[in-house]
């Protein structure tokens, strides 16, 4: 029994040391804590690699190159499960994050806020090219992969099929992290996938991928992503929030303002923040050029509440959480007022 008892010790002492040693290599754990205090105010930021997060690479990277240094530290997870558990423990006090999973997290007691939005459009639905399936009405029976419960894609599928007479239940729904997804439609193991670009881009690249829609099709300024912040970082840090906030849209407004801007914006985010092939993000940020739209991303209440009632509708809200619950509307009150960075672009 003894012996059993010491075996047990080691055990636990060896997982608390391996976690920690995961928390400070990997996590940045007691960086971060350090960070907070000595590193001139800036805090860190969460995104994917993903279009409707683009605004944080780029305005890390424009500040970069224009100051010499960034407004805040952008954090790079490869999925929405590990960012969300990042936020939760306090790791960084704002993140991208999507909008019906900010939400949930507010009717779960989280003391969250969405304060700018991550891109409007930007999503669609790619199915095989040697499908049969060319109405949303062919997708009856079929198998679509989403990439979880409380991605708006699965709240546009959702759309989608009630507006034609369908049911959710009509289709097999499958949640699959949005990386895999390109190799599950190329092997048919799935009959339709839909996420975030710009891995629906990869499959129409690549030869094997056909559009049975764009986001804009179905649901006109489509919104998947939010920037979202810790209700505390707005109570004492609000400066620095806002800065944030104003840089983000300034990204968005530098992105729209020519096909230049998105092309350096493929090549220099893809190379160093994405790790992905430069040519696949120009390619979804420049066809068509309406795919992805980085402007008119203020808070709106309208917009918000028709994401809430569709996701009580869809069975993923409760309705517990209103609008002034989970939403900061006051950092950019008009988009069309925000000025674009001055940075010209990469060198020619």
């Amino acid at each position: 029994m003894k012996f059993g008892k010491t075996v047990a010790l080691w055990i636990a002492a060896w997982l608390v040391l391996i976690t920690s040693l995961h928390g400070a290599l990997n996590l940045r754990w007691f960086a971060a804590r350090q960070a907070s205090a000595t590193s001139r105010g800036k805090f860190l930021v969460g995104f994917i690699p993903v279009t409707c997060h683009l605004t944080c690479p780029v305005t890390d990277f424009i500040n970069k190159s224009m100051t010499g240094e960034s407004m805040f530290d952008p954090i790079r997870f490869n999925g929405f499960p590990e960012l969300k558990e990042a936020f939760l423990s306090g790791y960084m006090p704002a993140t991208f994050i999507l909008a019906p999973l900010a939400m949930s997290l507010r009717e779960q007691g989280v003391p969250i806020k969405i304060v700018y939005l991550g891109h409007r459009d930007g999503t669609a639905m790619m199915v095989h090219k040697d499908s049969k399936i060319f109405r949303i009405e062919d997708l009856r029976g079929k198998r679509v992969a989403v990439p979880n419960r409380y991605s708006n894609q699965r709240l546009l599928l959702f759309k989608a099929l009630r507006e034609r007479g369908m049911s959710i239940k009509d289709v097999e729904v499958l949640e699959m992290p949005p990386p895999d997804m390109p190799a599950a439609l190329y092997s048919k193991a799935v009959d339709a996938i839909t996420s975030g670009e710009p891995f629906m881009g990869q499959t129409e690249m690549d030869g094997y991928g056909r559009i049975l829609y764009l986001t804009k099709d179905v649901w006109p300024n489509f919104i998947s992503c939010v920037l979202a912040v810790h209700e505390d970082a707005i109570k004492n840090n609000r400066p620095q929030v806002q800065a944030l906030v104003d840089g983000i849209a300034r990204s968005g407004r530098w992105l729209d303002q020519s096909m230049e801007h998105r092309l350096d914006a493929g090549e220099f985010v893809a190379t160093k923040y994405y790790n992905q092939n430069p040519k696949l993000l120009q390619f979804v940020l420049s066809k068509p050029p309406d795919r992805v739209k980085y402007t008119n991303l203020n808070v709106v209440r309208k917009d918000m509440e028709e994401i809430e009632r569709l996701g009580v509708e869809a069975g993923i809200l409760n309705g517990t959480a209103h609008f002034e619950d989970y939403a900061d509307p006051s950092f950019v009150t008009d988009d069309t007022k925000v000025e674009p960075w001055a940075w010209k672009g990469l060198p020619k």
